[in-house]
């Protein structure tokens, strides 16, 4: 199970943390990716990490601005939105898959067998 919360509304420029709490996971699941979805458009990777190596990886769109890191401890992933801008409205969303990757992680979407439910994040200018 996958729960995203932390999505709220900001203006341009603000700032958001989103959390990614998994459980139930099986033990191989090593990617977690952030992926999100804007009205009427298709679902797009963010970025994603790997539980096991920490390697992380990132979209041009958003490398530089958003960052993701870890608390094993806390079974929680993290997502840092930073400078904000409206075209990063859309529901965030956290995945992971089914061991394919142990080292690495991917950008591709069916690449990914759980999803969570995901979590609003409302840019105004």
């Amino acid at each position: 199970q996958l729960v995203e919360s932390g999505g709220g509304h900001v203006q341009s420029g603000g700032h958001l943390t989103l959390s990614c709490v998994y459980s139930g996971l099986p033990s191989y699941s090593y990617q977690i990716g952030w992926f999100r979805q804007a009205p009427e458009k298709e679902r797009e990777a963010v970025g994603c990490i790997s539980r096991n190596t920490g390697y992380t990886s990132y979209s041009d769109s958003v490398a530089g601005r958003f960052t993701i890191s870890r608390d094993d401890d806390k079974n929680t992933v993290y997502l840092q939105l930073a400078n904000l801008k409206p075209e990063d409205t859309a529901v965030y969303y956290c995945a992971t898959d089914n061991g394919r990757f142990t080292r690495y992680c991917s950008d591709k979407t069916y690449l990914y067998d759980y999803w969570g439910q995901g979590t609003q994040v409302t840019v105004s200018s």
